[in-house]
């Protein structure tokens, strides 16, 4: 299996980029797109557990807003010419704790989509 594979990795960096700016302005049609709509995709947030596509949907439609936030030591890794995993770290607009995401993406016939994501606080260090 070859890892980053030039024009593998420059596709899935094109495709974060694009989820990314979609979170942050919420656009919910992006977002939906870029999420494999399957009942196996699952999708863990800070306070809530996501399982198959719908869920995930529904969860999104309740948001009225995005989110203002940057990222740091975003790493993303791809495995041959149809797997990828992308994990970052992130801070938001108004909060001091840093949060972390991290999502595998596969390469579907419509696509690069989202198969599996987890969204969490980094717990405060004393």
């Amino acid at each position: 299996m070859q890892i980053n594979l030039p024009h593998v990795l420059a596709e899935v960096q094109a495709v974060f980029a694009r989820y990314e700016h979609a979170v942050i302005h919420n656009e919910m049609a992006v977002l939906d797109e870029l999420f494999w709509d399957n009942p196996l995709t699952l999708r863990y947030g800070v306070a809530e557990n996501l399982y198959g596509f719908k869920s995930i949907q529904d969860f999104r439609a309740s948001r009225s807003k995005g989110v203002e936030r940057t990222l740091h030591n975003t790493l993303i890794t791809t495995y041959g010419n149809d797997l990828a995993t992308a994990n970052t770290e992130f801070q938001s607009a108004g909060n001091p704790r840093n949060g972390r995401q991290s999502q595998t993406w596969i390469r579907t016939k419509e696509g690069w989509r989202i198969v599996a994501a987890h969204v969490s606080w980094r717990a405060e260090l004393n």
